[in-house]
């Protein structure tokens, strides 16, 4: 099993003219993996595919964006909460699966208990994550956790203070890959 740190942006569908800011991310960072989240129905996933997105995700499982998306090569991620949740997507063909609203459900201790059913499932954990348990969640079975606002932070946002979004998302990553690191010695 091989584990790695990827950094990836997803950009929430509530976000004015939110396919065309994608599309132009696109062009100014080709390399980027690039994605739209909040997606709800197949309309604003097929125009996020268009766009140029590398990824969808949902806050719940919406098998028509699931089809369209297979077919497309893009990958799609279904919010999930229970154990019954969790094993639909799988079954319906989702790669990884965000469990949403993870905080709210226990945390890092939800997690941890949703891999020992489900070691071979991925799971993204979503909602509420301060930077200081990134790490944990990864030890305790995340396969990526999302950051949004502690990274992106209103504070930071309202005054456009990049260096202090960029000085949080260096910190993510290195929590990130510190727990990726002591999970692939664990393993070995």
């Amino acid at each position: 099993m091989s584990f790695h740190c990827i950094l990836q942006l997803e950009i929430v569908r509530s976000t004015p003219g939110v396919f065309e800011v994608l599309h132009q991310l696109i062009e100014d960072h080709p390399a980027a993996t690039l994605g739209v989240g909040t997606i709800l129905n197949a309309e604003d996933a097929q125009n996020a595919i268009v766009a140029g997105a590398k990824f969808l995700m949902s806050p719940a499982m919406v098998k028509d964006i699931l089809s369209d998306s297979q077919d497309c090569g893009v990958l799609y991620i279904p919010g999930v909460m229970t154990p019954t949740e969790i094993l639909s997507a799988y079954d319906a063909g989702a790669k990884i699966v965000k469990v949403y609203p993870v905080s709210t459900l226990g945390g890092t201790h939800y997690i941890s208990a949703l891999k020992k059913p489900f070691p071979h499932i991925r799971m993204v954990a979503s909602q509420g994550i301060p930077i200081d348990l990134a790490g944990e969640y990864i030890a305790k079975g995340a396969s990526a956790v999302v950051l949004s606002d502690a990274i992106f932070t209103k504070g930071a946002m309202a005054q456009c203070n990049l260096s202090e979004i960029s000085k949080f998302a260096h910190i993510a990553a290195l929590q990130g890959r510190e727990a990726v690191d002591q999970r692939k010695r664990c393993l070995e």
